[in-house]
């Protein structure tokens, strides 16, 4: 028997385009003598819907859909997906995260997912009802197979014995000898999770003593990157077959010979956040409809990496980058600009804010009596190129990418209305090393971006001779601090530790307002991580 993995990047709602994406993976599995394609999680409706669950009629859409490929599924292969389904008894909530299997003229028979997340990103039980796995065996073809849909294998106990879950319903599931295990899944990325997919799988194909596949989603839905990396292990653990990560992907296991695509990657940590980034602004734009990109673009490292993101995301034609400087701008920042858009091929404007910006100080200081300059007239200038940024937006139905980065947020080191602004903030999960890592990744093969920008110290350039380190400990050790609190929840160990948490407390309601970040990381900022704003903790 021959099985294909269909690894293709679903639109949440685009349940028309979807099927007939669908459609055309089958045909292409079936001209490989494909006996049964298997496809990601959710795959007519995209994953996740959220709170859409709440419209029944897209639900009824949906379904009606899965009635069209239904009917048009090519005699002679099955096919498996990801579908929401309702819930008929009167109790519980009102739909199933189920997988369908569709054989042409056969009823289609429906698997329920049972574990539903509700950590991070995820809250399933909002509206999906938990399924039972011990009625997930099927046979086909005289083979007797078990399925299973994305968290349904991620309670089985860690390397140090401990779990998510209470209880591992697999363990209890009354094992049957299987061909093999499927896996319909929708994993979000962050650098190592390949390999956490990887032991689970295992875990499960040594349980079930049988080969086991994983069909993974690719793609982006607003911040949750989907890496693909679809595989499958022989019953020993072994890969017998891998797709690629952040594309789309068409790889067939034979399973008598247990013979399937291996395209291997060997893919460094700052290649993947590349092509996890790239991927997240190139599909926001696609499922947007927006078509071009614009950021303001300082002549700093944080920029300079969001152009070459932007860049490689849409394609230079499609970008634009605004120099806006004022008297506190060293000319150098303007020329590296310059230069790096010029390196790119991507649109360059330079907007004179000077005036605009004493303008507004007089008023502010006549206004309200200010004497002395301070913070009030550094983000004044910060807030004059939002406004310069947001205009140019409405003038031209472009995407603003913010350039803050995971560091800035943490501390809270950004402007609210001033650099704050846009429709995504693409290394907003990103620390500063991490951010000088994609510079020197981008720069490995040559000088795409000037290596000044790379060397000269960070400043926000919003008073005379302002320096980053004037406000902020140094990079090196804020950073450690920023993974250690806020992605690994750890206590605090270091002084700089000590520094950081109250900051965090005091500077949530910026992040609150802050735009849709990029997630590359276990524990990000945005909808996975909900502080309160006002509360009276201490440390």
């Amino acid at each position: 028997m021959r099985i294909a993995v269909a690894q293709i990047n679903t639109t949440l709602g685009s349940f028309k385009n979807n099927s007939e994406k669908i459609l055309d993976y089958v045909r292409r599995a079936k001209a490989k003598h494909c006996d049964l394609v298997v496809f990601p999680e959710s795959t007519i409706f995209g994953y996740h819907p959220f709170d859409l669950l709440e419209r029944k009629d897209l639900v009824e859409n949906q379904l009606s859909e899965l009635k069209r490929v239904q009917k048009q599924v090519p005699q002679g292969i099955a096919v498996i997906l990801g579908v929401i389904t309702k819930n008929q008894k009167s109790k519980g909530r009102p739909y199933f995260n189920s997988a369908a299997l569709i054989q042409k003229g056969k009823p289609v028979r429906f698997f329920h997912k049972q574990l539903l997340p509700t950590g991070d990103v995820f809250d399933e039980m909002r509206f999906i009802e938990s399924g039972d796995m011990s009625k997930n065996y099927f046979k086909y073809k005289g083979k007797t197979f078990f399925l299973t849909i994305c968290e349904d294998i991620w309670a089985w106990e860690d390397s140090r014995g401990k779990s998510i879950y209470q209880q591992n319903p697999l363990a209890k599931v009354k094992k049957q000898k299987v061909a093999c295990v499927l896996n319909l899944s929708a994993s979000p990325f962050y650098p190592g999770k390949d390999l956490v997919r990887e032991r689970l799988v295992k875990k499960t194909a040594k349980a079930f003593k049988a080969p086991m596949i994983y069909a993974n989603l690719v793609g982006a839905q607003d911040e949750i990157i989907f890496d693909g990396g679809s595989f499958a292990l022989d019953k020993n653990g072994k890969k017998i077959m891998q797709s690629i990560f952040f594309d789309e992907d068409l790889n067939v296991l034979d399973l008598n010979k247990h013979d399937g695509g291996l395209r291997p990657q060997k893919l460094s940590r700052p290649e993947k956040l590349r092509q996890a980034l790239v991927l997240g602004i190139r599909d926001f734009c696609r499922k947007t409809g927006l078509q071009k990109i614009h950021l303001g673009l300082s002549g700093g490292v944080d920029s300079a990496l969001v152009a070459c993101l932007a860049t490689e995301a849409l394609g230079p034609a499609q970008i634009t980058t605004i120099a806006m400087p004022t008297a506190f701008n060293s000319p150098l920042s303007l020329e590296l600009a310059q230069k790096l858009a010029r390196n790119l091929g991507v649109n360059f404007r330079e907007v004179a804010i000077e005036e605009s910006y004493q303008a507004l100080k007089k008023l502010v200081d006549d206004s309200f009596q200010v004497k002395q300059f301070g913070l009030v007239h550094e983000n004044l200038q910060a807030r004059v190129r939002g406004l310069i940024l947001m205009a140019f937006s409405n003038l031209n139905n472009s995407l603003l990418l913010s350039t803050s980065n995971k560091s800035e947020y943490a501390t809270g080191y950004s402007t609210l209305y001033g650099d704050m602004c846009g429709g995504m903030a693409p290394i907003g999960d990103l620390t500063k090393q991490e951010v000088y890592a994609l510079c020197e990744l981008y720069n490995s093969e040559l000088e795409l971006i000037p290596n000044e920008i790379m060397t000269r110290a960070p400043s926000a350039e919003l008073r005379p001779s302002q320096k980053d380190q004037d406000s902020l400990p140094e990079y090196s050790l804020l950073d450690e601090s920023v993974v250690r609190i806020v992605e690994n929840v750890e206590p605090l160990k270091t002084p700089t530790d000590q520094w950081l948490f109250p900051v965090l407390l005091r500077t949530e309601f910026k992040r609150w307002q802050a735009p849709p970040i990029l997630k590359v990381s276990a524990h990000s900022f945005g909808r996975g991580r909900r502080w309160p704003i006002a509360h009276q903790l201490k440390i």
